[in-house]
């Protein structure tokens, strides 16, 4: 990497940790592509300044949604731009495929780039090149590059398992990912084990179980050595979706979480 492509990198990356302390609230708000739309025209723009003004990190849309939101919405918060787009309706809805690329997300003057891809997945080798091909990209422009990785699909029988998990963010930190999002292992205190694999920061996706308060969710992942959230449908779906946020941020960005009291293996293999 030449030392401009270098430099713009660290810059980018900083900007994606609003508070400066390497933790991250994301919002991800790509959902319309998959699922349907989440908002009307204008309720899409309400719900930007609303996740904004609550003290997101930045928010995860298509490019498309990008050229049509106004600019003054991300003023104080950062813009990811989301490559990888699958629909509910299509014969294998675990199969990802490229719609954008990094020259697309820089004229769009985004702060980095988001593949998805499901390891476990019958197209799982196609989402993998797909990976290198945007890590390379993000190589020479000095763009920062979040990678949804997730076990999924029919060869997946745990999503959950501490030891797939760490082969899946291992996975992510080889292949030149910035920024890794998966789901929590289960039981919760064996995702120290997974943090201490990863060479690189992880986030946690979702919310997890509804039935547990997203709020207990996020000091769960920030106790166990996550390095933030990022939360789609638990804010879009809420009744006041700028407190949700805020009391996501506060939990990211607040007080250290008191770690849990677990054990972590550090031998090779003893994951």
């Amino acid at each position: 990497m030449s030392s401009t492509s270098s430099s713009g990198k660290s810059l980018r990356l900083a900007r994606l940790s609003g508070h400066g302390d390497e933790r991250y609230l994301f919002v991800p708000l790509d959902h319309s592509v998959s699922d349907g739309p989440i908002a009307t025209v204008s309720g899409f723009q309400e719900l930007v300044r609303d996740v904004v003004a609550g003290g997101a990190d930045g928010v995860v849309v298509h490019k498309g949604r990008a050229r049509v939101l106004a600019p003054e919405l991300l003023a104080n918060c950062s813009l990811l731009v989301h490559l990888s787009a699958s629909t509910a309706h299509g014969p294998d809805v675990d199969a990802k495929v490229l719609v954008g690329d990094v020259d697309e997300a820089i004229s769009l003057g985004a702060d980095a780039v988001s593949v998805h891809v499901n390891i476990g997945s019958d197209t799982e080798a196609g989402q993998l090149a797909d990976l290198g091909t945007v890590a390379a990209a993000c190589h020479r422009w000095g763009m920062p590059l979040l990678a949804m990785v997730y076990p999924r699909g029919p060869r997946v029988a745990d999503p959950a398992d501490p030891t797939l998990l760490a082969h899946v963010v291992n996975i992510a930190a080889d292949l030149g990912v910035d920024i890794v999002k998966t789901v929590l292992a289960a039981p919760l205190e064996r995702m120290a084990e997974v943090v201490e694999s990863s060479p690189i920061p992880i986030i946690v996706a979702g919310g997890g179980d509804a039935s547990q308060s997203l709020q207990d969710f996020a000091a769960s992942a920030l106790a166990v050595g996550c390095s933030g959230l990022a939360v789609g449908r638990r804010v879009f779906h809420s009744a006041a979706p700028r407190t949700t946020v805020q009391e996501l941020a506060d939990i990211v960005h607040g007080p250290k979480v008191t770690s849990l009291s677990v054990q972590t293996p550090r031998m090779a293999g003893a994951l």
